[in-house]
């Protein structure tokens, strides 16, 4: 008897990840699990330069100023609660000293145009249409930073927006990178503090956008990782506490999804070694000084360095 129902999932044919691959993520929060993923498996990545970004907006307003390496100034900031704040960025790169903020929006502009430049593979995770407008200046931020609730309009972006933007962003990232594969995905984290049908409405409104600017053939692809956790996994064990949030087991099943889709075989191979790896330098022996756990250590330093011999940015 099968008890689950399962997504058909091709592995990729070309354009395939591997450790000599250049990958940026950009996005929601679940972007974040995956790249922890990438980060623990030594493959050559940056995430979230300026923090997690849930809508398309954000991320077509980032990637444009990165690509124009746009100078943060105090214009663009403000003080609330004794901290600078940038409604273009996530609350994480916030700081008591105005400075030190705009030393840290302007470095994450130069790093995310050089990352640009750089990338084989862009993975973009949306994480929902709606969007908060400030009143005063008229504009879509990225994040509130707890400015009171009345100085915004909420608004959902309607699917033909949501195209565009992504539209965009894609020409963007091509203009400064024409054989970078962009890899979009829909977080399956559910903002049900907008609402469950808000919520539905929303997860909709970035599929059908999304599917219209997918084609493999321009190096446009998706990852149905929400429909992994809705469709396959569809059971409240696979979230955290919080019932809203995927938990390990459930990062862990859909990373192994990504992994057979887009790693080559030699790639899983070496990603097995660096597992072996980091599992060992994770163990705590009984007796640190003894015979056996000394020889554990110097294999230990013989697989490390016969790694870092084949991938010398390989740091462990």
């Amino acid at each position: 008897m099968d008890l689950q129902t399962k997504l058909s999932l091709k592995q990729q044919s070309h354009n395939l990840i591997d450790y000599n691959s250049k990958l940026l993520l950009l996005g929601s929060c679940f972007s974040e699990n995956i790249g922890n993923k990438l980060s623990y498996y030594k493959f050559q990545v940056n995430q979230n330069p300026f923090g997690i970004l849930f809508h398309p907006k954000a991320i077509e307003t980032l990637i444009t100023n990165a690509i124009n390496e746009k100078t943060y100034t105090e214009t663009d900031i403000f003080e609330l609660n004794e901290r600078w704040h940038c409604f273009d960025v996530h609350s994480n790169l916030s700081e008591v000293d105005k400075e030190h903020l705009l030393q840290n929006i302007n470095s994450a502009i130069q790093i995310t145009s050089k990352e640009l430049l750089d990338a084989s593979h862009i993975i973009i995770t949306l994480g929902t249409a709606w969007v908060y407008r400030f009143i005063s200046s008229d504009t879509i931020v990225a994040n509130c930073h707890k400015v009171p609730q009345k100085q915004f309009l909420k608004e959902l972006l309607p699917v033909d927006e949501i195209t565009a933007s992504l539209e965009n962003i894609c020409a963007l990232i091509k203009s400064v990178n024409p054989k970078a594969s962009i890899i979009f995905t829909v977080s399956p984290v559910r903002h049900l503090k907008d609402g469950f049908i808000e919520n539905q409405r929303s997860k909709s409104h970035l599929f059908a956008g999304i599917h219209e600017v997918v084609e493999p053939r321009k190096q446009h692809y998706y990852f149905p990782s929400y429909e992994i956790l809705m469709d396959e996994l569809r059971d409240y064990r696979f979230y955290k506490a919080d019932m809203i949030h995927p938990n390990e087991t459930a990062i862990n099943y859909i990373w192994k999804k990504f992994s057979e889709t887009w790693f080559s075989e030699n790639t899983l191979q070496t990603l097995t070694k660096v597992e072996e790896i980091q599992k060992g330098l994770a163990h705590k022996p009984f007796n640190p000084n003894s015979e056996a756990h000394q020889k554990f250590l110097n294999k230990l330093a013989q697989k490390k360095e016969t790694l870092i011999q084949a991938f010398p940015f390989m740091k462990f």
